[in-house]
C-alpha cells in the first residue's frame, strides 16, 4: 500500500550546490541552492529566485561557478543559504571560506570545496527563477581523486538536502554498476 502526500518539492537526491558569482564591485558572493542538477548535455540548471543577489550577479557577469557541498563543510554551506549578501556582504569570510578566481569564467571558486563546475550563463528566466549554464570546465582538488585520476565520491563526500526531514545527508555507498547490472535481465 502507498501513502499519497500530494504536491511537494521532494526529490532524492537534491544536491547541495554552492553558486558563486562576483558582484558589481568584484566581490565574491556564494549562495546555497538545493534545487538544481544536470539540465542537458554539458548544461546545469539551478533555481535562483530573482530577489537574490546571486541573480543580479548572474545577469551582470553572465557566468557562475557551482561547487559541491561536502560533509566536511555542512555548517558553512548551510550558513551561506541562510544569509543574504544583501544583508551581510562579508558572509563568505564569516563562513571561513576563501575565494579564488575560476580559470575559465569570471566567477569565484571556493578554495575549501574540492569540486567545482565553471559555467557560462546560457539563459536566466526571471519568471521561473531558473538559470541554465553551459559547463565549460570541472576542476577537482587532487585529494579527492582515485588511483585512476577520477573523482572519488568516497573522498569527495558530497551532501544532499533531504527536503522531507530538512536534513543534510552524505552520499557515497556503491550499490551497483551503471550500464552493466541491468544486462543480466536481457
Amino acid at each position: 500500500m502507498r501513502k499519497n502526500f500530494g504536491v511537494q518539492t521532494w526529490l532524492y537526491p537534491m544536491p547541495v550546490l554552492m553558486i558563486g558569482t562576483y558582484d558589481e564591485n568584484g566581490n565574491p558572493d556564494v549562495m546555497n541552492a538545493a534545487w538544481g542538477g544536470i539540465h542537458d548535455t554539458n548544461q546545469i540548471g539551478v533555481c535562483i529566485d530573482p530577489s537574490h543577489k546571486t541573480a543580479e550577479n548572474l545577469q551582470l557577469h553572465q557566468c557562475f561557478t557551482v561547487s559541491i557541498g561536502d560533509a566536511a563543510h555542512v555548517k558553512e554551506c548551510d550558513y551561506l543559504g541562510l544569509v543574504s549578501a544583501k544583508d551581510e556582504p562579508e558572509k563568505l569570510k564569516k563562513a571561513g571560506f576563501h575565494a579564488v578566481k575560476a580559470e575559465n569564467v569570471n566567477a569565484p571558486v571556493i578554495a575549501e570545496l574540492p569540486m567545482t563546475l565553471e559555467c557560462r550563463l546560457l539563459h536566466y528566466d526571471t519568471a521561473a527563477g531558473c538559470a541554465v549554464g553551459e559547463i565549460v570546465n570541472i576542476s577537482a582538488d587532487e585529494k579527492i581523486l582515485d588511483e585512476n585520476g577520477k573523482i572519488s565520491v568516497k573522498k569527495l563526500r558530497p551532501i544532499c538536502f533531504d527536503p522531507v526531514h530538512h536534513l543534510y545527508r552524505e552520499l557515497g555507498a556503491e550499490v551497483g554498476k551503471a550500464f552493466h547490472d541491468g544486462l543480466a535481465l536481457k
